[in-house]
């Protein structure tokens, strides 16, 4: 009996140390990732715009936003890849905008071409900012 227990190995305790903090090093990575994706929706501050629709006027287009979140939410500015940005004031329609309201601001300087695809950018006061692309008629 005593020859089976002298072939036997085991880890040595300095492996078996390395293991343990290598495997609760990788827990706590993991955790820490996860909290992390729990507090980003707190970080915003309950902002959420959504833009419904772009219009494509004559003179510039008309951009109507719906404020989906749970905080006022008050609009800086709206921009567009070769415009030129477009500034609202913190204290002048549509600003501001509380929870669950729509509005629409329109921007005159605003130059299309016929068929071409914009990206039009809405950012708040917070530093937010709320994406969409449309697309002029032909």
């Amino acid at each position: 009996m005593k020859k089976l227990l002298k072939h036997k190995k085991a880890l040595s305790p300095v492996v078996a140390a390395i293991i343990l903090i290598a495997v609760t090093v990788a827990v706590s990575i993991a955790v820490a990732a996860w909290m992390g994706a729990l507090t980003i929706g707190f970080m915003s501050g309950g902002e959420e715009l959504k833009i419904s629709a772009v219009t494509f006027e004559t003179a510039g287009i008309t951009i109507k936003v719906h404020n989906t979140g749970t905080s006022t939410i008050i609009i800086s500015e709206c921009r567009s890849v070769g415009q030129t940005t477009l500034t609202l004031a913190p204290d002048t329609d549509p600003n501001p905008l509380t929870a669950g309201t729509s509005a629409t601001i329109t921007w005159d300087t605003f130059v299309w071409e016929n068929g071409k695809k914009y990206d039009i950018e809405v950012i708040t006061a917070k530093g937010n900012r709320f994406l969409t692309r449309a697309t002029a008629p032909d």
